[in-house]
């Protein structure tokens, strides 16, 4: 269906040229190339081209260059991005958008895709009273965040990460990597408190001591002295040229809560990613959705592909359903997969649970079953049976009566499930790439990771599919072609 003949397309402003602004973008020209329907204006803050932020410990790491991050830009004449300019102000009666070079955008519909920023807990010497860093402290946001701390901190020296989630851990990982001397610090009592559960932390622990990094769970931070170190509660002192600080991030609102749209800690949305003003959508870090789905990117991509079929007109009624998150370490020598209900007692009511542990090979595997589907799983150095359990939690399949062989990658026998549509294994759940996709694209002519990518965008989101990629890839050399 193209637009009436002689009516203009309708005007999209998007705010925010991250990730998921960029994707709701490149859906865009996808679903609509010629631009007959829309067209989209996107304006982002920083003078980059749009990057892949979930990689930027990959960055600290040495792993990625800041080129081999970037996103691609849609090559549309319907796209047009503005880097290095900030919306001050948003007029939805007269559905125009201030920027900070004094000229306004008028729009039909209006996209939020701001994000978060970094969250410098209270602590002296952390941030200054505007709330910027402080000296030698810096968060991992973006490239400039990195650039920063590489400026920091030189090999050899003592870094400090303040914040034991997963974002920590990783810059952790890299900042060993790089031959610094790294501390974690974790308010909880155990490092990714949200994700995994205690026993699989203390391995992970072990594994990120033989490493090289302190980790220091159960500890407050008391201040931040530059040149010397980080002060905890207990009066010790952790040396440190750098402090990053990965503690929580806060949603950028202020856009719209200043002009008048209902907003908490995120703007509120509903499941057509509309906020309290009709033409104005929020998608993203910075959206707040019944379900979840914000700091997380496959929430976010998905978000931006519903909001584009809804406003190009190619699927009106398509809804945003919410987050069903999956969590990937990445982290050099340790494989950590977790999901769903990792937290639950073991003799909670209905669920049946098996666990494995190996403090000694630094191996820990939890599966938690309810009626039947697989309902949670923490797995740490157990790549094999991580596959197949996220393949099982989203496709709802029914596990195979041997759980215990199911975690140790031994053959199985999956249970029928008359009448179900089961779906298909994703390899690349952030971007919903399924394995005869990948065969489909090798086919066509696609033999390595970066033509993978460019086909299918198999590896570009979250990196946790690189090794099931390159797998895929080596068992698929003996196939024979598609004649040309």
């Amino acid at each position: 269906m193209s637009t009436v003949q002689g009516a203009s397309p309708r005007q999209i402003v998007v705010v925010g040229n991250g990730m998921v602004g960029a994707r709701f973008a490149e859906e865009v020209a996808r679903l609509d190339p010629a631009a007959e329907r829309v067209r989209v204006t996107v304006v982002g803050t920083e003078h980059h081209p749009a990057y892949n932020r979930v990689l930027l410990s990959g960055v600290v790491a040495g792993d990625y260059t800041p080129d081999q991050i970037r996103l691609p830009v849609p090559d549309s004449p319907g796209v047009r991005v503005r880097t290095g300019i900030t919306a001050t102000a948003l007029d939805t009666e007269h559905r125009t958008l201030t920027l900070d070079d004094g000229t306004t955008l008028p729009y039909d519909e209006l996209v939020l895709a701001t994000g978060a920023r970094a969250s410098f807990p209270p602590i002296t010497g952390v941030a200054e009273a505007d709330g910027t860093p402080g000296e030698g402290v810096t968060a991992l946001r973006d490239l400039a965040d990195c650039q920063r701390l590489l400026a920091l901190a030189r090999p050899g020296a003592p870094v400090v990460v303040l914040g034991g989630g997963i974002l920590g851990l990783e810059a952790a990982r890299g900042l060993v990597g790089r031959g610094m001397r790294v501390s974690v610090v974790e308010s909880s009592p155990w490092i990714m408190r949200r994700q995994i559960d205690k026993p699989a932390a203390r391995i992970l622990a072990d594994l990120y001591a033989a490493l090289g990094v302190e980790v220091h769970s159960w500890r407050v931070a008391s201040r931040w002295i530059p040149g010397t170190g980080l002060e905890l509660d207990d009066g010790r002192v952790l040396p440190g040229d750098a402090l990053v600080v990965t503690a929580g991030v806060r949603g950028n609102i202020e856009l719209a809560k200043d002009a008048g749209i209902a907003t908490e800690h995120g703007v509120l949305v509903n499941d057509h990613l509309a906020t309290s003003d009709a033409r104005v959508h929020a998608i993203g870090d910075c959206a707040q959705h019944p379900g979840g789905g914000a700091g997380l990117i496959q929430p976010g991509w998905e978000q931006a592909a519903v909001l584009a079929r809804r406003l190009t007109g190619t699927a009106p009624h398509a809804a945003y359903a919410g987050a069903r998150p999956l969590t990937r370490l990445k982290a050099e020598g340790i494989e950590l997969t977790a999901f769903g209900e990792v937290h639950e007692d073991d003799d909670a009511e209905g669920l049946e649970t098996v666990t494995i542990s190996d403090p000694y090979g630094g191996r820990y595997a939890k599966l938690s079953v309810r009626q039947e589907k697989v309902v949670g799983a923490v797995l740490l150095g157990f790549p094999e049976a991580a596959a197949t359990l996220a393949q099982l939690y989203d496709t709802g399949t029914p596990v195979p009566a041997d759980r215990l062989a199911l975690l140790q990658g031994l053959p199985t026998s999956t249970p029928d499930a008359p009448g179900r549509d089961q779906g298909e294994a994703l390899v690349c759940r952030c971007n919903a790439v399924s394995r005869t996709d990948i065969e489909q694209a090798w086919m066509d002519g696609a033999r390595t990771r970066e033509a993978i990518a460019a086909k299918t965008r198999a590896t570009t989101g979250c990196g946790g599919c690189v090794r099931d990629v390159q797998a895929l890839l080596s068992g698929m050399q003996g196939l024979t072609p598609r004649p040309s």
